[in-house]
């Protein structure tokens, strides 16, 4: 009996998912494991794996579509085995991708040479026959439609005309700015992550009433003990590795801050887990080290590494990005001074650190001497976090920073 293929949440805050790659193919039997397609979810780029087995008997939802989770994407049964039934569920209930409907009303035992998406109606855009898929994927992959030349019926460009014009390359991409009119601009196709970022981001400023704590702090001494642990540490060890550790210490002292609001109740919680914001080609994606106050310097510098290595390769489980209970946003690599982050959901706080600069301060008796200082910059949720809570936490951190020892020894 055929069996639905549904789009399911590959993370925790997943809604939808676009396809971006089928390595499974019609005709092809799939047995259970095995890698059908690729998704991009709000955080990374995810393997689907299958869970039935059998002949991939239809694949309804094309790549680079957009899928709500729980829609049907494929189709999979026994070979020849009718399943116009599904499909006409499919249609009944709006299914996958309304908008390409068009694309894909093919019954796969009526036609099995004829490609699904390729059999919507003909559009004309700009004196140019095209398929409305092969429209939105040179617009997504930048191709500039005007330059193919159509296979298809009367010389309608196909969704193969697209993806041969792809494997050829450069050849057919855009080399100039689309003619809009004026003030308009160009549009840019937006990303499943970009979109739930968008989403995840508006939602924190505009639930969680943010307000923002600044203080300066004088980071010789953590300089001068990371130079002398990377003297005799065969693996360098980072300064967001000595700010999670030092995190994680104020974070013990004032609970409060490890926190989150959920309802009408706060839940401190019991672990500290923070998690580094790292940027990506698409966005950003924030690993987390788990129980950073149980851990040494060392450990957290080795945990650190990998997660991020990991992340800016696409290659962090679901595990490893959610759950944290604070987060720290360092931009000091990119040259920022100080700035102020958006607190990440369901968290109550968020620590923006910025460049390590040098300035004079007085000092008696020689005057003045050239300190190592950065701006740190704590978002809290008004719901969870007040405002001496939030400066008795920098405080605290502040003092543990500037006299490191007692931390790290």
């Amino acid at each position: 009996m055929a069996e639905k293929v549904l789009m399911i949440a590959l993370s925790p805050t997943m809604e939808s998912g676009t396809i971006v790659k089928w390595d499974k193919h019609e005709g092809e039997r799939v047995s259970s494991g095995d890698l059908l397609c690729q998704v991009e979810t709000d955080k990374a780029t995810m393997d689907y794996e299958s869970t039935v087995e059998g002949i991939l008997l239809k694949i309804v939802a094309v790549e680079g579509s957009s899928v709500k989770v729980g829609e049907l994407i494929a189709v999979v049964g026994s070979e020849n085995e009718d399943i116009s039934a599904i499909l006409g569920e499919r249609k009944t209930s709006g299914g996958v991708s309304q908008k390409k409907e068009s694309d894909n009303n093919v019954n796969y035992k009526e036609n099995k040479k004829i490609e699904d998406a390729e059999r919507g109606t003909q559009h004309l855009v700009a004196g140019v026959r095209a398929s409305p898929l092969a429209r939105e994927m040179a617009s997504k992959r930048g191709i500039d439609i005007h330059r193919l030349q159509g296979s298809g019926p009367g010389g309608r460009i196909t969704k193969s005309d697209v993806e041969k014009a792809t494997v050829a390359g450069e050849l057919f991409r855009q080399t100039e700015v689309p003619q809009v009119p004026a003030g308009e601009g160009v549009r840019v196709a937006v990303s499943e992550k970009r979109r739930i970022i968008a989403r995840r981001m508006s939602e924190s400023i505009s639930t969680a009433p943010h307000f923002y704590l600044t203080v300066v702090v004088n980071a010789g001494k953590i300089i001068e003990a990371r130079t002398e642990l990377n003297k005799h540490s065969a693996n360098k060890v980072s300064l967001n590795a000595f700010l999670i550790k030092m995190v994680a210490e104020a974070l013990r002292r004032h609970p409060l801050i490890n926190s989150s609001w959920h309802g009408d109740t706060i839940i401190q919680h019991d672990t500290i887990d923070i998690g580094l914001a790292v940027a990506q080609k698409d966005g950003l994606i924030v690993p987390v080290v788990r129980n950073c106050f149980k851990k040494g310097i060392i450990a957290i510098n080795g945990e650190l590494t990998d997660l991020v290595q990991r992340a800016r390769e696409g290659r962090l489980s679901v595990q490893e990005y959610t759950g944290g209970t604070f987060t720290i946003s360092n931009l000091g690599s990119f040259g920022i001074r100080q700035f102020t982050a958006i607190i990440n959901p369901p968290e109550a706080a968020i620590l923006a650190v910025g460049e390590i600069f040098k300035e004079l301060e007085p000092k008696q008796p020689e005057g003045y001497t050239v300190a190592d200082l950065m701006y740190l910059t704590l978002s809290c949720d008004h719901r969870v976090i007040d405002g001496a809570t939030g400066a008795n936490f920098m405080k605290e951190l502040k003092s543990i920073i500037e006299n490191p020892v007692t931390v790290l020894y």
